[in-house]
């Protein structure tokens, strides 16, 4: 079985750090400061999907460092409330915003995203969640507190990369949850439990080869830079998330566990009639 190993810690407490910046420059080709399997590309198709605009209230789930949320808070002028497990994160994203001058746009928090939220009904126009509903138990519970936030007619939008299409070993399934705890489902459930909380779904998209593409330019660029990534990890660490990331690549290759796009609305009271 394999050993857990340290991702998001290192990388939000050492976030500036030259190497990290490097690293993440060859992975995702622009850096928007993130650490999942999303490109800039794609976060631009979420802000089109969510219908983002400047006088839009976001949320997000798992803001991690920051960078996504601020890019989106440059790119559409909206207000922007993220929400976070890690103390790290929270930490540099809100040093980020006021680096950038955004701290008046974009917020963060220390948040347990599996509880009920700290906000009033109907308060967001969007909820966005990026490869983080994987990590939160009770997702039912969790889809309808979105709900319950969210304004009628607001969308939300999550991606879950733990969609089991296909046959895994329990090897490969302890070293694809090596950095932290994990829920896996298989395809269709994400799409009953999304209808169960009351959205109406609008889109399933299967977008398992953006993980298979970062997770082997990922794993790349840390053998490239591997002499400074393991002064700041230490060797043991270092090896455990080259063989997470080599371990993503294959099983998202061949489509044995999937990473899928899902985007829900919520009715208004003229669509529930």
């Amino acid at each position: 079985m394999s050993s857990s190993v340290n991702l998001y810690d290192n990388f939000y407490d050492n976030f500036s750090a030259r190497v990290l910046e490097q690293v993440r420059a060859e992975t995702y080709g622009e850096d928007v400061g993130q650490s999942s399997w999303m490109t800039a590309e794609e976060l631009d198709r979420f802000i089109e999907l969510l219908r983002l605009k400047s006088s839009s209230n976001l949320l997000e789930i798992g803001s991690g460092s920051g960078g996504p949320a601020l890019y989106v808070a440059r790119k559409t002028k909206c207000r922007v409330t993220g929400l976070d497990v890690s103390e790290f994160g929270v930490r540099n994203a809100n040093e980020l915003a006021a680096k950038q001058s955004l701290d008046e746009r974009a917020h963060f928090q220390l948040a347990d995203a599996s509880q009920p939220l700290p906000f009033g009904d109907e308060t967001f126009d969007a909820i966005v969640s990026n490869d983080v509903m994987c990590h939160v138990p009770k997702r039912s519970e969790v889809l309808r507190e979105w709900h319950r936030v969210l304004k009628p007619g607001g969308r939300m939008l999550f991606t879950d990369a733990m969609v089991i299409t296909g046959i895994v070993s329990h090897e490969e399934i302890a070293t694809r949850s090596s950095i932290g705890r994990y829920f896996y489902l298989p395809r269709g459930e994400n799409e009953r439990l999304i209808e169960e909380a009351g959205f109406e779904l609008i889109l399933s998209d299967d977008v398992t080869a953006n993980a298979a593409m970062v997770a082997q330019r990922w794993h790349d660029a840390r053998v490239k830079h591997s002499e400074d990534m393991i002064r700041i990890e230490g060797k043991e660490n270092f090896e455990g998330l080259q063989k997470f990331l080599s371990c993503v690549h294959i099983i998202s290759r061949e489509g044995r566990v999937s990473r899928y796009l899902y985007v829900g609305r919520k009715p208004t009271s003229e669509t529930q009639r």
